[in-house]
């Protein structure tokens, strides 16, 4: 009876510090680009150790989608768009409660298993091999949007534009590579440096930036987060040391 007893008060004990702990804590829900899924994952790692009362819930997807969600009132506290655009577009509508910050900036990339981009460059899109390109929607996917800048630049997006297929999202056009359904896309530095990427084997080859209007990446403090100093503290984090260097590990260009 007696260790009846004390099996329950351990039992009890452990649940009232467990959901006590997760009852205390303030969440943050947080918005953000495919191209950053590993990255982000791995600073917002490193965040809760250093904040064990703060708990996060990150959401990926295309930044046009997540700007469509933010303007018809959905209840995220921040967002971290792939451009500037979609962030400034939201401050104009005075749903924003901080300031947008710039906090990385990304690279566009060619990527196959089937051929080595390096060899031809963005020639390599023009292969009689090649039946399918992979790139993000321009629409929603600002990643999508520099290709298409970047395949006019080099004057071959009307040679090309019949190949193209679209991804709702960067890492969406990245998996039509990996799996076959296309033989080549246009994709994300960041992306093509994870580890599962480099298990794949494939090649790739970095896009000039002249050919493109930079990919500055911005993010924000959304209305809904007011009053909510988690909030202000991831916000906060992205431009720490520890960040940045999780940023620029998967290919980013930072101010610092």
């Amino acid at each position: 009876m007696k260790a009846r007893k004390r099996h329950l008060f351990i039992v009890t004990a452990f649940l009232v510090l467990t959901f006590g702990t997760v009852q205390g804590q303030e969440k943050i829900t947080i918005v953000a680009a495919a191209n950053l899924k590993i990255a982000l994952d791995s600073i917002n790692t490193v965040f809760k150790i250093q904040n064990p009362g703060i708990n996060t819930q990150i959401t990926y997807g295309a930044s046009g989608k997540f700007f469509e969600q933010i303007s018809n009132s959905a209840p995220f506290d921040l967002f971290f768009s792939a451009d500037m655009d979609f962030p400034k577009k939201l401050e104009e509508k005075k749903l924003t409660g901080s300031k947008v910050k710039m906090y990385a900036t990304g690279k566009l990339v060619i990527w196959s298993k089937k051929t080595d981009p390096n060899k031809s460059k963005i020639n390599s899109l023009l292969s009689a091999d090649i039946r399918k390109i992979a790139i993000g929607n321009p629409a929603t996917a600002p990643y999508g949007e520099k290709a298409v800048e970047s395949l006019k630049f080099y004057k071959i997006y009307d040679k090309v534009k019949s190949k193209l297929v679209f991804g709702e999202n960067i890492t969406q056009a990245t998996q039509f590579i990996t799996t076959g359904n296309a033989d080549i896309g246009i994709t994300a530095l960041s992306l093509v440096l994870t580890p599962n990427m480099k298990r794949e084997g494939g090649k790739y080859y970095i896009i000039p930036q002249k050919s493109h209007t930079p990919l500055e990446q911005g993010c924000v403090i959304l209305k809904n987060a007011k009053g909510k100093a988690s909030a202000v503290k991831f916000y906060n984090f992205i431009s720490s040391k520890k960040a940045i260097a999780i940023l620029k590990y998967y290919g980013y260009d930072t101010k610092a």
